[in-house]
Order: structure tokens, then sequence, then C-alpha cells
């Protein structure tokens, strides 16, 4: 059986104690011995709680075994109780004890929620009132929600309010009136604040959201816009984006874009506005020469209920485009000009112009720099072509004259046109030979009338001004004038010999050919022509010595003790021909003895290759031919009999002078000087003999062609007869022929036989002519 106690013993302790915390002296307080509570197996029992407490046997006193929370175990409820039972064995007793657990300010204030979001019209009058959630804290008492704090706002308050439960709540007041356009959006912090000791407290954001009215027109940035665009945009080009702002929101904000009635028809056309962005795009040809501005008013307007509306000016400028090509047009253009036209004559007037504008619309006319011409601005866009260089039509006949007008766009645009101006010839250049001075080989015995050359001169000017007309000078040689040797063709200037010509009467001719062309007045040149007759192998040597009286053998006697290497005769054959042809050599054609004489084939000379013997002939035959250098070559021959004397005279020395230590009268010398003597005096004899009929013959007419001498001896003046003296006792008998001189120059002995004598005789005296070169060295 249980003895109950009716008594409860009550005891009251804080909330959330640690474990262990002794509430109170359980055993004390029941009048129980400490020491028998161990016997008695004293224990707690939980009526309707989780068992929170417990005691200690050993010293009795009653402790906490589990944290306690009021909160959670009496949730709501202003006061809380935990009832146990203390039961004791034998005998069994049982306590009632009930524990008040008291509250303490351990819980903050809180909000149901922590974002509180609240709509209010922007067009919400200033004292309007608004319910907010109100915090709360589960401790009781003065540790609840005592009072509220808001933020610091201009537009906002609040009012603290007490429901019948005693719980505190606050109502937010609108202080003024809202702009949504100013501020859409209002952030607000609520704060709950407990009684307890130390307080506690609680937040909760107030987001405010301004519902929008309309109450803003739509705007433009600026009232008045300025843009450019390029002549020439593409359809559908942007101009411009128009951006007009509502402050409003939603519907209220949404805005279309439109042209007011104070924009002109073709501006409409030329542009396209679109409604809903606002963009101003082309939509005509924009040509800057037709049109340059455009002028529109656009309007925006929102959706509201009650829409509003605002406005704006635009001015759209046209720039130009360097779509333009310059033009030329030339004015007047002289055309032919003669070629001496004078320097700063006007040839052609230039206008230039370009219908665009600014740098676009400036032009620059040019030619090109290699033309003898020049650019003279006359006035605004007029220029002149004027000669600026002497012109010369046979060096460019005619200009292809090119005039290129440039803008300065970018890039620029040009244009060019094209004239041809044409020189007229005037006679202003003089016929013109190919050689300064014509030399003409032309061969001996030639047949009249042979073309010599063709001597054509060039005139570049035209037509009557380049007609030539070619005419030998006239020029007398000995009273023959030139025309009577020499013709030429006077329209292709071909030169013709009129007479055979001799080179051994006529070696050169010097004369004038005068060109002239047959322009107004006519103009003329002359070039010399030098005719050179060539030399023809038509001379057969002629040979002088040794002297022949009668036929063609010489009878010579030399002593028989005559010493080897003495000179027994000199053979000398002359030529009348030229150097080449008259190059003389000699030769044996027959010789008694070979092994007694030796010819030099160059100089003629005989000499004796030994001395004679008792053996050899009295009688020696030698015949000697002397061959001239031509093609072919002609020859002549002679015999000379060689007969010994048995007589000391001593053989001929040679050509090297030697002092003469002996006497020069001696007997060989008689000899010598009496035979050359009478030589000379045959020879003296023929000479004027021939001279005497020449004197006889009647002289020919002046219409007869001139003798051989008379137009040789006009290029060289006639020499005197000249003597010249030689110191060559052996070479006695020498001739010398000077053909250019008209003279046959022959040597011959004097008097006393120590030197001899060398004449010049005039031709036609019966002995043949020879070359200059024949002449031996003296």
């Amino acid at each position: 059986t249980f003895n109950y106690t009716s008594a409860v013993t009550h005891y009251s302790v804080p909330e959330e104690l640690e474990e262990g915390s002794v509430v109170a002296n359980l055993a004390g307080d029941l009048g129980l011995d400490v020491k028998t509570l161990i016997a008695r197996k004293m224990r707690i029992e939980a009526i309707t709680n989780r068992k929170y407490l417990d005691v200690n046997k050993e010293t009795g006193e009653l402790y906490i075994v589990e944290r306690i929370d009021r909160e959670s175990l009496c949730p709501a409820k202003t006061s809380c109780y935990i009832k146990i039972e203390a039961i004791i064995e034998n005998p069994k007793r049982i306590f009632y004890i009930e524990l008040e657990i008291l509250d303490i300010n351990d819980n903050a204030p809180h909000f149901r929620r922590d974002t509180i979001d609240l709509d209010i019209s922007e067009a919400t009058h200033a004292g309007e009132r608004f319910s907010v959630s109100n915090a709360v804290d589960p401790d009781v008492g003065s540790n609840s929600v005592k009072t509220y704090h808001l933020s610091e706002s201009e537009y906002f308050t609040i009012e603290i309010q007490t429901g019948r439960d005693g719980s505190k709540f606050a109502d937010l007041i609108l202080k003024k009136t809202l702009d949504r356009e100013q501020q859409a959006v209002h952030e607000l912090i609520l704060t709950a604040v407990d009684g307890g000791m130390p307080s506690r407290s609680g937040t909760a954001s107030i987001i405010v959201h301004i519902l929008d009215t309309n109450d803003n027109a739509p705007k433009f940035e600026i009232e008045s816009y300025q843009f450019s665009v390029m002549e020439n945009s593409p359809i559908g080009s942007l101009v411009v984006r128009l951006n007009a702002t509502d402050l409003d929101e939603g519907s209220n904000s949404e805005i279309i874009y439109s042209y007011s009635l104070y924009t002109s028809e073709k501006t409409q056309e030329t542009f396209n506005l679109n409604h809903k962005t606002g963009e101003v795009t082309v939509k005509g040809m924009l040509n800057y020469e037709d049109f340059r501005i455009y002028d529109m008013e656009v309007i925006a307007t929102d959706k509201g209920a009650s829409s509003l509306s605002g406005q704006c000016t635009i001015k759209i400028l046209v720039e130009d485009m360097n779509d333009n090509h310059p033009e030329i047009s030339i004015k007047s253009f002289q055309s032919p000009v003669n070629e001496n036209i004078e320097l700063d004559t006007v040839i052609a007037v230039v206008s230039v112009s370009d219908k665009d504008s600014g740098d676009n619309g400036v032009v620059d006319l040019h030619i090109p720099d290699n033309m003898p011409f020049k650019l003279r601005e006359s006035s605004d866009n007029y220029y002149e072509l004027v000669v600026s260089e002497p012109l010369d039509r046979e060096k460019v006949p005619e200009y292809y004259i090119t005039f290129t007008v440039t803008d300065r766009g970018s890039p620029p645009l040009s244009d060019n046109e094209t004239m041809t101006l044409e020189l007229l010839d005037v006679n202003d250049n003089v016929p013109q030979f190919s050689q300064s001075f014509y030399t003409i080989r032309v061969m001996e015995n030639n047949a009249p009338g042979a073309l010599l050359s063709s001597l054509t001169a060039f005139d570049p000017d035209l037509h009557e001004n380049q007609y030539l007309v070619y005419f030998i000078l006239e020029k007398e040689i000995a009273n023959t004038s030139m025309s009577m040797l020499f013709s030429i063709n006077p329209e292709n200037g071909n030169l013709y010999a009129l007479k055979t010509f001799d080179y051994e009467i006529e070696k050169d001719f010097l004369f004038h050919i005068e060109a002239r062309d047959s322009g107004s007045p006519p103009l003329s040149s002359n070039v010399t022509v030098h005719i050179i007759i060539v030399d023809q192998n038509d001379n057969a040597p002629v040979i002088v010595s040794p002297w022949r009286a009668h036929g063609s053998v010489v009878e010579e006697k030399i002593p028989r003790s005559t010493e080897k290497g003495s000179l027994v005769a000199k053979v000398i054959a002359l030529d009348t021909d030229s150097v080449h042809n008259s190059r003389i050599t000699y030769q044996f054609l027959q010789v008694t003895d070979a092994t007694l004489f030796s010819l030099d084939q160059y100089n003629g000379e005989i000499r004796t290759m030994r001395m004679f013997s008792y053996r050899d002939p009295r009688h020696q035959r030698l015949v000697v031919i002397a061959k001239d250098n031509g093609e072919p070559a002609l020859s002549a021959t002679v015999t000379i009999k060689l007969s010994t004397m048995e007589t000391a005279v001593k053989a001929f020395s040679d050509m090297t002078e030697v002092p003469l230590e002996y006497d020069i009268f001696s007997d060989l010398n008689l000899y010598l000087v009496i035979g050359l003597g009478s030589v000379s005096f045959l020879l003296l004899i023929t000479i004027l003999v021939t001279i005497v009929l020449k004197c006889q013959k009647v002289k020919p007419s002046k219409a007869a062609a001139p003798c051989r001498n008379s137009v040789i001896s006009e290029r060289n003046s006639t020499i005197a007869d000249s003597t010249l003296v030689s110191n060559d006792a052996y070479w006695y008998s020498l001739f010398l022929a000077e053909t250019r001189k008209g003279k046959l120059v022959v040597r011959q002995p004097v008097p006393k036989g120590s030197r001899y004598i060398v004449s010049s005789l005039p031709r036609g005296t019966g002995l043949t002519d020879t070359s200059d070169s024949a002449a031996s060295t003296l």
C-alpha cells in the first residue's frame, strides 16, 4: 500500500539551467533522513512531462538532469509547471512536487516573414495607413515584444497598436506623396524590441513598390536634332534612331512615334519613320544637287489610359558626295596652225565645271607636261591654251592634247577630252645632204654618160617646200666649164660623167653641187664633190736607160779586168701609171752566162758576180725585162751586148760616193764625159725640134676640148723648169717624171763630167710620162 501525502511541495526555477544544477534540498524539505534514502530506494517519477529532474540519494538534493526550455515545454503559455512524484520504499510513501519554470529573456522577437512587400500607388495621399505583420516573441510577460522601430524614411513612419491580448503591432503611415519616377522602390527596416533585460530585438524588411500612374509624358533628349546623311545613301540606310523616354512604366511607358502635321509630304516620301522603334531610315533617293535640307517633326505618344505625348524637330542635312564627274567644254579651237606660230598665241578656250559642292566641286585642269603649251586661267573656270615653246612640224607634225580635269574630292573624280592640233608646214628647213663632203672615185677610161653617184639631199618640209632641184655650180678650169665634164639630174641628184677621163692627164676635180627646194622663198645648200680618177694599168713601162739610139739593142764595152761586184750597166724604166701600177721590177730574160752577171730586181743594176776569165766569151748578150705591178702586168725589154776589152780601164764604181784621191781627169772619166756630152747633145737637139713642131701647130678653138695639161694645171700652178745637181757620177742617166706638173725631168751630164744636171722638160717632147713615184732618189 502506498502512503500518499496530499500536500504539494512547490519549487520555482528559471529555465535553461544547466544539467546538474540543484533545485532544492528535497530530503530536508520532506523531512526525510538522508542516510536512509538509499536503503529506502527513493526515486523521482515524471507525471506528465519528461523526466527533467532527479534526486541525489546521498545528499537528498533535487537537481536538473536535462536542460529545460520553457518555450518548448509550455508554448504560448504565460505559466509553466513540471509535476513530479518522489517515491520512497519501506515504507512506501509518495510526495507530490510542482516545479514552476520561470521565463527568462532567451528569445528575441521575430517576424513571421523576413520581407514584407507592399504595393502603394504613387497617387496615394499622405496619411494613408498600411498594416504590416507584427513580430512574435516566445517569451512572456515583460520579455515579450514591447515596441517597434522603423528605419529613417522621408516618406514613411509607424504607429504602434496594442491588441486585446496585449500584443503589440505597428501600422505603416505615408507621410508625403510618392513619386515612382523619382524612386520606384522604398526599402524600410522594421525592428521589434522586447522588454527583457537586456532587451532583444528582431527585424524585417519592408519593400514598398510604388505603383505607376500615367503622370509623365514621353520626352526626347533634346527638342531639336540635326543629322547629316550622305547623298546616294542606299534605301533602308539608318539616319537616326530616336529615343524618347517615359518615366512611367508598363503601358504608360510604351511609346508610339509618328510624324506631325507640320512634316511635308516630300520629307515623308524621302524618309521612313518606324512607329515602334523610332528609327528614321532612307526611303527615297537622296540627291544633294536636287534637295539639300529636310525638316520633320516627330511626336512620341505613350499608351496610357489618358495618353500623353512629347515632340521634337529634326533637321536632316544631305551631305554632298563626290558623285558628279567634272565636265570639260572646249569653247573654241584653232587647228591647223602654222608651225611658226608666235608664242602666247591662244589655241583653244576651255571651260570646266562640277555640279558637286565644296572640295568636290573644286576642279583643276591639266595638260601633259611634255608639250609646248600651257594653260592660262582667263576667268572663273575658263582657261586659255597658249603656245609656250616654239613649234617644229618636222619634229612633231601634230599634237594630241589631252585635257584632264580632276576635282578635289575624296576619292577624286576626273574626266578628259583629247583634241588634235595639226601643224602646217613652213619652209624653214634648208635641204641637207647626208655628207658634208663627197669623195667619188671614178675609174679612168670610163664610158661617157656613166653614173658616178647619187647625191641626194633631204628636206624635212612638206609638199613644194621639200621638192628639191639639183645644180652644178658653174666653175671653169682652164677655160672648161664643169657642166661640160659632168651632168646632174635635177630631180634625183644622179651625177654622170660626160667624157672619158685619163688618169695620166686628169687626176681629180673639185666642184660644188647645190640643192634648192621649191618653197617661197626657196632655201638651198651646197656640198663639195671631189672626183678622184682611179688609175688603170694602161701604160707599159718605158726603158729610158741605157739610151738606145736605134732599135732595142745597146752595145757596151767593159774591160776584162773588171773586178767582182763592179757596176756594168743600170736599166731604168719609167711607168706613167699610178704608184701601185708603176712599181717596176727587173729580171733577166736571157743571159749568156748566168754565173757572170747579177741583176738587182728593184733598181735595175747589173753587176759582175766574178772576174772575167780567159774562157769567158768576149761578147755577152743580156736581155732584161722591166715589168710593172699592174693586173695584168705590162712590160718592156732591152738587149745589152757587152764586149770585153783588153785594157786597163777600171770598172765603174758603186753608187756609194768614194773620195776621189786620183785625178778626176783620168782617161776613164774623160771617156765618160765625152760619152755623156754626146748623148745630152743629141737629146737637146731632139727636144728643140719637138718644140718647134709644137709651136707650128694650129691653136685649138675655144669650143674644142681642153688639152690634157690645161685641166691639170688649173689645180697645180705651173712650176718653172728646175735644175738639179747630183754628186753621183755613176747615175749617168736618170729621168724624173712629174706628171702632176706636166713636166718630164731628165738627168743630163754637165760639160766637165763630174756632175749631172737634171732638167725639167715640157710634155709632148716624145718621151713617155712618168708618175710621181717613178723618180729615183738623187
